[in-house]
């Protein structure tokens, strides 16, 4: 068995997960982790500018694989996934979240006889339209171990037929680097003209919410209608940008565009926020850790626990405006806590990983 425990990063949501298992691994501990980047998310401004502040060092190893269909993403990054892990074999794959690059990097080192742990395993909204929902299964049926982010998700596994060592209900890695962040986070300065609890903060990139021009354009009249009761500041990805020029669509007045914001800055702005509309899935879980009213632009949620705590809701765009003013006049859930979301995920990782492996934690 090599030394070596490698960390598969794709796009930016994979990092604050990673970070929770890196900084959790003792001085000591038998596997050096190695944090290996897929290429999804390739710029600064979606991945490497959010190194730094999560205490993530440059990757080692660089794939290089972005763009493309999701086949060919899928593809190209198992090829380039297999050639590395042949010159340079780990004694164990750990893989987090749901993105194309999860999926690749899974593949191609369970057919090469490696070990895959699943970082997030469990998680299902039912949708198989959704290709995040098709990767996740697919990453869950073939890995070793699966690390649930609360007692639901494990349950769920088990049900589907996983056995009971291999399944861990180890918590929420994001919340592990949420808590650890956040004092830092809090320093930061906010852009220029928001102050705190005075704004709400916007994201959007999913598919079905900003390739659509009409469901890209209802999004946006719900918007403009929420922002013209409180401000909203937008740190808007990539995909968004380019969909709105495409389909030839403005940002209402009211909204505050930002460029993608590096983690600390984001988090900052979050957590000074009065309330964030998102269709983002760790958009959610950060909201709930911080008892912050997150008004969930999706028709359903792989993180059903998140609207079990109460301060997240599945909100239509036309029901948005009224949801806004229901949080502006208080009468909005606080969040409950979640079971095991207490900062403890990265040990409870390191602890499965060792029994598995007959290691000394």
């Amino acid at each position: 068995m090599t030394d070596e425990l490698h960390l598969v990063a794709a796009a930016r949501p994979n990092l604050p997960k990673l970070a929770a298992l890196w900084h959790a691994i003792p001085p000591g501990f038998p596997l050096r982790p190695v944090l290996l980047h897929t290429g999804q998310h390739q710029d600064d401004a979606m991945f490497g500018a959010h190194l730094d502040g999560l205490g993530l060092p440059a990757p080692e190893i660089a794939l290089n694989v972005s763009g493309g269909s999701h086949a060919e993403l899928t593809g190209r990054s198992m090829i380039a996934a297999e050639a590395a892990w042949r010159a340079r074999r780990p004694a164990l794959v750990v893989v987090a979240g749901d993105v194309d690059g999860t999926l690749a990097a899974a593949l191609a080192a369970r057919k090469l006889g490696l070990p895959v742990a699943h970082l997030e395993a469990g998680l299902r909204n039912g949708d198989r339209a959704m290709p995040e929902e098709i990767n996740r299964r697919a990453v869950d049926a073939i890995s070793d171990l699966l690390w649930a982010p609360d007692e639901a998700s494990a349950a769920r596994l088990l049900a589907e037929g996983h056995p009971p060592g291999a399944v861990r209900a180890v918590g929420n890695a994001m919340v592990d680097t949420l808590r650890r962040s956040l004092p830092a986070a809090r320093a930061r300065p906010l852009p220029e003209g928001l102050a705190p609890g005075d704004y709400g903060v916007v994201t959007l990139h999913r598919a079905a919410n900003v390739d659509d021009p009409a469901a890209f354009a209802a999004l946006l009249a719900a918007l403009g209608a929420a922002a013209a009761r409180l401000p909203l500041a937008w740190p808007m990805h990539p995909r968004a940008r380019r969909r709105l020029a495409e389909h030839g669509l403005a940002v209402p007045p009211g909204i505050r565009v930002l460029p993608p914001l590096p983690y600390l800055d984001f988090l900052g702005l979050l957590a000074r926020a009065r309330l964030v509309a998102s269709d983002s899935g760790g958009v959610q879980e950060e909201a709930t850790a911080l008892d912050l009213p997150c008004l969930t632009l999706r028709p359903s949620t792989e993180r059903p626990v998140t609207l079990e705590a109460g301060s997240s809701r599945l909100v239509a765009p036309t029901a948005l405006p009224g949801a806004v003013a229901a949080v502006l006049a208080g009468a909005w859930p606080r969040a409950r806590p979640i079971p095991l979301w207490d900062g403890g995920a990265g040990p409870r990782m390191v602890a499965h990983l060792a029994g598995h492996l007959g290691l000394a934690a």
